[in-house]
């Protein structure tokens, strides 16, 4: 058995000669998105990579998803190391920030704009380098290609085909345009939020825009309601412990002269408190309820207003493993302190195992990717790839060989 420094160093050597291989199959799978469900190629496609390195792949009944095996033949202990594959329905621009993009989606309003495309090479890479090293490490590693992230689509359905697998970690990783390329966040604890949807109507009485009079109009009460949960989060959310509260759908009426019927509200909270989450839901409803009673309306909360996901938490003893995994094989790379309010069905393999996700900096204003994500301007520092793989490659090895 060679040492830990030797097969650090053979990780970043490895990572490293394959760098134009990991950009060009981000670049394949960037010009190929599929909206989430809607995976069918990119499973494809993923599965003849996977196959070409010789790991038992198993589909997930129902899904576009399925994992890709590696046995070492040797006990000890299983990791999963998970990537998404769906794509969002955005038109992409063909510039990013600063130059026109190296690649760019070949189906219209479909785009790769959140850095799944990056997610999927990563582990590609990550796998041809674990299955070399492969008489170094013992135990199982379970390669966890997911379905439908950004609608949840496929966690379900994935959390059920490894519940028998015996899984003691899983293992993910994030881009982040908003940090500097080169750049790595695994720290302990709570690193994305929960959400929960919002999703309620406000109900009035419709008619003749001449005599208001006559109608009951939701429009009032719904936007006193807006006002009533801007007071409450003021006064209401515990201020240690943030609760966004983003509304993004008010929809009302169709002509300019007749009062309409109802008013539909939607949006989401995000949180890393879910008691405090569970008591911002409550705010919301009750709010709700009493303004629009107070102007002579009702409401109804939809089937969607329900908790999506809950806060992404690593647990403490592997993302002291990753931290440290990083200071050796990229010093120099490692920050603290980053959070973020997006979230992420990742929180949902806690179910079966402690987890360990890290973000992974791919903000450049030279390169032009410091976009939000989500956005038509989003792109991935292709440089930045390398850093996912060393960090990917080098937790399998040292959680795997773990002795204490």
């Amino acid at each position: 058995m060679i040492t830990t420094a030797q097969l650090t160093e053979q990780i970043v050597e490895k990572a490293n000669a394959l760098e134009q291989e990991t950009i060009e199959r981000r670049g394949y799978l960037h010009e190929r998105p599929e909206l989430s469900g809607e995976e069918v190629e990119t499973s494809k496609y993923l599965k003849n990579e996977t196959a070409k390195l010789g790991l038992e792949i198993e589909e997930v009944p129902g899904s576009t998803g399925f994992t890709a095996l590696l046995d070492t033949g040797k006990p000890g202990k299983t990791l999963g190391i998970r990537t998404d594959i769906d794509a969002l329905p955005i038109e992409e621009q063909p510039r990013n920030l600063s130059k026109k993009r190296a690649y760019i989606s070949q189906n219209p309003g479909v785009m790769h704009a959140c850095g799944h495309d990056g997610h999927m090479s990563i582990v590609l890479t990550t796998i041809k380098i674990l299955s070399d090293l492969k008489d170094q490490l013992s135990g199982k590693i379970y390669f966890i290609f997911e379905e439908g992230e950004e609608i949840n689509s496929g966690i379900d359905a994935m959390v059920d085909h490894l519940r028998d697998k015996g899984l003691d970690a899983v293992y993910g990783n994030h881009l982040a345009s908003f940090m500097e390329t080169g750049k790595i966040c695994v720290d302990a604890g709570p690193r994305m939020a929960g959400s929960t949807r919002v999703d309620f109507s406000v109900h009035g009485k419709g008619g003749h825009g001449s005599r208001p009079d006559l109608s009951v109009n939701p429009i009032f009460a719904a936007t006193q309601i807006l006002n009533g949960l801007t007071n409450a989060w003021a006064n209401q959310v515990d201020v240690t412990k943030t609760v966004t509260l983003g509304l993004t759908k008010f929809q009302a009426g169709s002509t300019w002269n007749v009062i309409p019927n109802k008013v539909d509200i939607e949006g989401s909270l995000r949180y890393f408190d879910v008691p405090e989450g569970e008591k911002a839901m409550e705010i919301v409803k009750s709010v709700a309820e009493h303004t629009a009673k107070a102007h002579g309306c009702t409401v109804t909360f939809g089937e969607n207003f329900k908790p999506l996901a809950q806060p992404v938490i690593n647990d403490n003893r592997l993302a002291e493993i990753a931290q440290n995994s990083i200071q050796e094989a990229l010093p120099g790379s490692l920050v603290e302190g980053v959070q973020w309010f997006a979230s992420e069905s990742f929180s949902a393999y806690a179910k079966l195992a402690p987890i360990c996700f890290s973000f992974v900096g791919v903000g450049d204003e030279t390169y032009g990717s410091g976009a939000e994500h989500h956005n038509e301007y989003f792109d991935v520092d292709d440089a930045a790839l390398t850093y996912g793989v060393i960090a990917a490659a080098k937790f399998a090895v040292d959680f795997l060989n773990e002795t204490n």
